[in-house]
């Protein structure tokens, strides 16, 4: 695992949405930028990437395997079956956690349409992963609006990962859709590191550097 050319990676990114019908759907304003990044920092530390992302308008990072997806379901399934085969995971996608139970297969007309709609939980990837993981590292992403750290160090206990990165959002300039950030990397033992202000590109390769296996 000390030889960078031998870890494997699989990172997600983006969103997901869940249809309501088809031409309407739930999502969040994640544009898949910060795991992109963190896709193409791997690649630079010489890592093989396989990359699991949700729609977004991005160039797919050279020397990455791409596999698009659209729904948390999707995303589960394909991060199910590349888990076994990687050492590090790092969900950065912004996946979500509720779908409507019913999904119609036609368009749902203004005049006719409930105003209700019944959800039901999307699968926890990040938790479905870890409880099954063996010698892998797993990296969680916290995207939360206020009490930050308190939210990432409950993720982190309750996800049982082994690093979380703390993403304050909802402000100017970090987070969704920006092209900068500013994160707290918190480790299991409870040590963390503040990383940024700074790019996103910037970030991504000090996070990279942070969690290779064996790293000083």
């Amino acid at each position: 695992m000390s030889n960078a050319s031998s870890i494997r990676c699989l990172i997600t990114a983006g969103p997901t949405r869940e249809f309501i019908d088809p031409v309407r759907f739930l999502s969040n304003p994640s544009t898949g930028k910060m795991g992109y990044a963190l896709a193409e920092a791997a690649v630079a530390a010489g890592w093989t990437v396989d990359l699991v992302a949700g729609p977004v308008a991005l160039e797919e990072p050279d020397g990455a395997i791409l596999y698009p997806v659209v729904s948390a379901e999707e995303m589960f399934h394909q991060v199910d079956a590349l888990f076994d085969a990687c050492d590090i995971l790092i969900m950065t996608a912004a996946v979500s956690d509720f779908r409507p139970v019913k999904q119609h297969a036609q368009k749902e007309k203004k005049g006719g349409a409930s105003m209700r709609i019944e959800f039901e939980r999307t699968i926890d990837i990040l938790k479905t992963m870890t409880e099954r993981k063996a010698h892998q590292t797993v990296v969680g992403f916290a995207a939360e609006t206020n009490n930050v750290d308190v939210y990432a160090r409950h993720k982190l206990e309750e996800k049982r990962c082994d690093w979380i990165v703390a993403n304050q959002v909802g402000e100017a300039g970090v987070g969704f859709a920006a092209d900068t950030n500013e994160v707290t990397l918190i480790a299991a033992d409870g040590s963390s590191l503040k990383i940024g202000p700074a790019t996103k590109a910037v970030i991504a390769k000090e996070l990279i550097e942070m969690i290779t296996p064996n790293a000083s």
